[in-house]
């Protein structure tokens, strides 16, 4: 999307300042994900402060199954009215933490989130953004969005934030480590070797950013944006 006028990057393309995929349902409360010592950790060094290193916690959860080679090519994805339509494919399970919206009715009522992403310069990486509703279509506070994000990374990693294309505050997960976590990320999968190399010599956008994805699924365990390779 293009975002205000007066927040236009333009190192961007003008009518394309940001991604934003809304309606992205959340389930469950992060408090009710059960993580386990399965799930690996990965150190980051910090390179400012010789003193203090940065740790990812569960940082194989989602990408125990992903490798770069089994991401499609663009060229080879379905076209996307051959693609059945989700809803005709997903049974919805009861829980508890879920509002039905009236007796007689069987359609669920859960939180959902517009889920922004960005192109950070500083860091150049991607950022995410989120603005999130309840079952009743009004606006989360930020207590409330937080009980979404992992309990490692509350005021830390996900601080509520001003949005720079648009006027709006909402969380953010700070990417002053995503390059290295990515990096990281990336040479685990490959067994120590370059990911996924191209002859251009690195991986490609589309590849990067469905890792990029699954790595954030470790932060907003219960935000289910992704649906691009099962987990």
């Amino acid at each position: 999307e293009a975002g205000l006028d007066n927040k236009k990057r333009d190192y961007l393309p003008s009518d394309k300042q940001f991604l934003v995929t809304r309606n992205v349902p959340c389930i469950r409360r992060a408090r009710q994900m059960e993580y386990t010592e399965d799930d690996s950790e990965t150190q980051i060094k910090d390179e400012i402060d010789d003193g203090e290193d940065w740790m990812f916690t569960h940082s194989t959860r989602g990408l125990e199954k992903l490798n770069v080679e089994d991401i499609p090519d663009l060229d080879d994805m379905p076209d996307i009215d051959d693609i059945p339509d989700m809803d005709d494919q997903v049974q919805e399970e009861e829980d508890p933490s879920v509002v039905p919206r009236d007796s007689n009715d069987k359609v669920l009522q859960v939180r959902t989130y517009d889920v922004f992403i960005t192109y950070d310069k500083y860091y150049q990486t991607p950022r995410i953004w989120l603005f999130g509703y309840d079952e009743e279509r009004r606006p989360l506070t930020s207590a409330q969005v937080f009980e979404d994000v992992s309990p490692d990374y509350v005021k830390k990693t996900v601080t509520i934030e001003t949005h720079p294309h648009l006027s709006l505050s909402l969380a953010s997960i700070h990417p002053c480590k995503h390059a290295e976590v990515m990096k990281k990320i990336i040479e685990r999968m490959g067994d120590g070797q370059p990911a996924g190399v191209d002859e251009e010599g690195g991986i490609r956008v589309d590849q990067y950013l469905v890792i990029f994805l699954k790595f954030m699924s470790s932060v907003i365990p219960t935000i289910d944006y992704d649906h691009t390779i099962s987990a």
